[in-house]
């Protein structure tokens, strides 16, 4: 199949884009490179560097015509989507609604939206927490994902445009941007790598539930088959604490450094775990990899790169 990969020189836009690569499919990558790196691009993709807001989409769609769309382009600095919230709207939302209003003009089969977990739920739910809990988003950032999740369900609604929508826990692995403010496991791999103590911000007791980004591929390649509609949360439902993270990584690196706090970030999220069982039950998803062994491959990654 033609399939477009907005983002895909990003993180996991770029891991999304090789598999699908290996699989035979036909690859086109839309990315800006704000924060995504030629150097992850695939070069069997056609690649085009423009912002998903631009008028020109409009032009990659009329020649390429894909037939599938992996959403992942985004503004994705919860901070700065506190204090910008104007530009993280006009990226997120009024990107993907450019994107999505092409997606019927030039009738694409299906798109597949990789939302957020930890950034939509908020605090005040239970953990492992499934998709049917009440979505309280604290920040700009989460509230853009949860908006692009509505206009994703209008437009299957109006247009019958099949979709998916993946909520994705805190996803780590190779190619994670040490200076992106979510990539907390790139980041303590580089303070590492330059012999740094390892800085937590607050008392370190907040959680998450830490992915690794082949598993979130492999979610992304379930979720291709036109059938498959619905939120699904992309997690291990497993909760560690920043504190725990640290050590973990101390001890996969055989490092030796120090771990200091500083002042906690005002409004962070103090937990977030998600509950994969409906992944699970109807698309046969689950990780593959546990926190030990995901940090052992992405420590092998930042120490060779």
């Amino acid at each position: 199949m033609n399939i477009l990969v907005t983002g895909g020189a990003g993180f996991i836009g770029s891991h999304l884009v090789d598999k699908l690569i290996q699989k035979n499919h036909s690859l086109i990558v839309v990315d800006d490179l704000s924060t995504g790196q030629k150097s992850n691009l695939n070069p069997k993709a056609k690649f085009y560097q423009i912002k998903i807001q631009s008028p020109k989409l409009d032009h990659i769609f009329k020649r390429e015509k894909p037939d599938i769309i992996y959403h992942l382009a985004a503004q994705m600095d919860v901070r700065k989507s506190i204090t910008d919230p104007i530009f993280d709207a006009n990226t997120n939302i009024i990107g993907s609604l450019n994107l999505l209003q092409n997606c019927i003009k030039y009738k694409t089969k299906k798109i597949i939206f990789f939302s957020t977990g930890g950034a939509i739920y908020g605090d005040k739910v239970k953990t492992p927490t499934p998709e049917t809990a009440l979505e309280q988003p604290l920040s700009p950032y989460g509230i853009a994902k949860l908006s692009i999740e509505k206009y994703v369900y209008f437009y299957f609604n109006q247009y019958k445009l099949p979709y998916t929508i993946l909520r994705l826990a805190n996803v780590y692995g190779p190619r994670q941007n040490h200076r992106g403010e979510a990539g907390v496991v790139a980041i303590f791999c580089h303070q590492l790598i330059n012999n740094q103590s390892l800085y937590i911000n607050g008392n370190g007791n907040q959680t998450r539930d830490f992915v690794y980004v082949d598993d979130v591929v492999q979610a992304g390649i379930k979720a291709l088959p036109r059938a498959i509609n619905g939120i699904y949360n992309i997690g291990t439902a497993k909760e560690t604490n920043i504190n725990q993270l640290a050590r973990k990584l101390i001890q996969t690196s055989r490092k030796q450094t120090k771990i200091k706090h500083r002042a906690a970030i005002r409004g962070e999220q103090q937990k977030s775990c998600l509950s994969f069982q409906k992944a699970k039950t109807e698309i046969n998803w689950r990780p593959g990899y546990d926190l030990n062994g995901g940090l052992q491959e992405t420590w092998k990654y930042f120490n060779n790169f």
